[in-house]
């Protein structure tokens, strides 16, 4: 039986569906001017940095955007301005959003969410620069044929070598494995990822890279690895401030590393 997810993908086509019009009309209807994000955006899944963001008064709604499912925050550090959107979790809802924000001026997306941990590199909560993601999600198939990974751009990755080391927060570099199903993660599951190097379970990356490489966007995502799926006693524990402090010094190092090679953003 043809599975649908796979059938009448034409990847050359334009959508008849556009981020621009749906901005377009939600601007109509909230009598919203039209206006740029920042240029530098990040998505928050967890939504843990927006609320310590938002709590400490260092982050201000922008009130002019159009999405209909989100907020989005702007933020300023050392001369710097960021959009922040918390709680789009999952492929096709960061995915979604992604769209919206490159249709609205974004240059550079950041993501960091929340992962579980497949290989034991060392005790949560650390990152993890996801190199390429496996494709056990729906979203990532409406962007590219069917393939086993979706990677980062090269030259980006290349471009944070060593960015790390002297930022007091653990970043390994790796694969990961999508999910669009956290509550089916069988432990037969759970051993064929790691049987293939996979170092943590999310639910974004997939998708996100898959995006960002047909549409020629700049898109890097990490796996904030915080727990072990639950299946310890006083899992997912983030760190300092519910681990806003250490992703806020992750944030910061790749927008400061990668603005000046990305089209608009001056270093």
């Amino acid at each position: 039986m043809p599975v649908p997810l796979l059938q009448h993908k034409k990847y050359a086509e334009p959508s008849a569906f556009t981020p621009e019009s749906l901005l377009r009309e939600a601007r109509r209807q909230k009598r919203l001017p039209v206006a740029a994000v920042p240029e530098v955006c990040v998505l928050d899944p967890d939504g843990d940095l927006v609320r310590q963001l938002r709590n400490d008064g260092r982050a201000r709604i922008d009130h002019s955007w159009a999405c209909y499912h989100t907020d989005l925050y702007r933020v300023s550090f050392n001369g710097l301005e960021f959009g922040l959107l918390g709680c789009a979790v999952g492929a096709s809802y960061a995915v979604l959003v992604a769209e919206e924000l490159f249709a609205s001026g974004c240059q550079l997306l950041i993501s960091i969410t929340s992962a579980g941990r497949l290989v034991e590199l060392r005790d949560p909560p650390y990152f993890v620069l996801i190199e390429k993601a496996l494709r056990d999600e729906g979203t990532s198939y409406h962007y590219m044929p069917a393939s086993e990974f979706s990677a980062a751009d090269p030259a980006l990755l290349s471009r944070l070598d060593g960015e790390f080391e002297n930022i007091g927060v653990h970043v390994e570099r790796g694969a990961t494995w999508t999910t669009d199903a956290p509550f089916r993660e069988t432990d037969d599951a759970i051993n064929a990822m790691r049987a293939m190097g996979l170092l943590a379970v999310e639910m974004e990356a997939a998708a996100l890279y898959a995006f960002a490489s047909a549409r020629g966007r700049s898109v890097v995502c990490f796996a904030h690895v915080t727990n072990q799926m639950g299946r310890i006693e006083q899992d997912f524990e983030k760190g300092e401030a519910d681990g806003s402090v250490s992703s806020l010094a992750v944030i910061l190092r790749v927008a400061l590393v990668l603005r000046s090679g990305v089209t608009g953003i001056p270093a």
